[in-house]
């Protein structure tokens, strides 16, 4: 959605790089930012009901397309766990780093395949953002399974916070796509 707007604005390579560059970078601090911001409000528990990280990531690859929304969606919880080491507190959890990773890759790189056609028609964002969210969260639960002998997370753990964040999901299936709607919109305006 943003290159085809680069693109109709005759924007040049090299600040089409650094517009993107700097969404993304919004985006990583964003889903960095949300998290904390939500344990402080609805306590420890908070992010494993409403998924805070999940929104800017959905809503970057929505926005950034498939390779840029990838690396969003990599580096977003690389960095939020990077940020609240230093501050003593990691999120998410060592454990869960790796396997949260490869699933915010997926969220953001499907929403992200959709991108140009959601920039024909804003109603792509919702099948964008509900195939990326059952998408992600299946690779979650598959990694979790071929990697459980090794990790302290175990599928049946994983199936109940996958549950919990049932409500979250939803919440973004709303809201995700009336923002990139939005922002559509405003891209469109001449």
């Amino acid at each position: 959605m943003l290159e085809n707007f680069l693109v109709r604005k005759n924007v040049k390579t090299g600040a089409k790089l650094s517009v993107k560059a700097a969404v993304s970078l919004f985006v990583m601090a964003l889903a960095a930012a949300l998290p904390q911001l939500v344990h402080l409000v609805a306590g420890a528990s908070g992010g494993m009901t409403w998924l805070p990280m999940y929104a800017p990531v959905l809503l970057g690859g929505c926005v950034l397309g498939f390779k840029w929304g990838l690396a969003v969606g990599v580096l977003s919880p690389l960095v939020s766990f990077g940020i609240t080491s230093a501050l003593g507190d990691p999120m998410p959890a060592a454990a869960r780093l790796p396997f949260m990773m490869a699933e915010l890759a997926v969220f953001a790189a499907v929403a992200g395949a959709f991108s140009k056609a959601i920039d024909k028609s804003a109603w792509a964002a919702f099948p964008a953002v509900l195939l990326a969210a059952v998408t992600g969260r299946a690779v979650f639960i598959a990694l979790v399974a071929v990697f459980e002998s090794v990790s302290s997370l175990t599928v049946a753990a994983v199936w109940q916070q996958v549950q919990q964040g049932f409500i979250g999901l939803i919440l973004q299936a709303v809201a995700v796509p009336a923002v990139v709607m939005a922002l559509r919109a405003a891209m469109h305006r001449e």
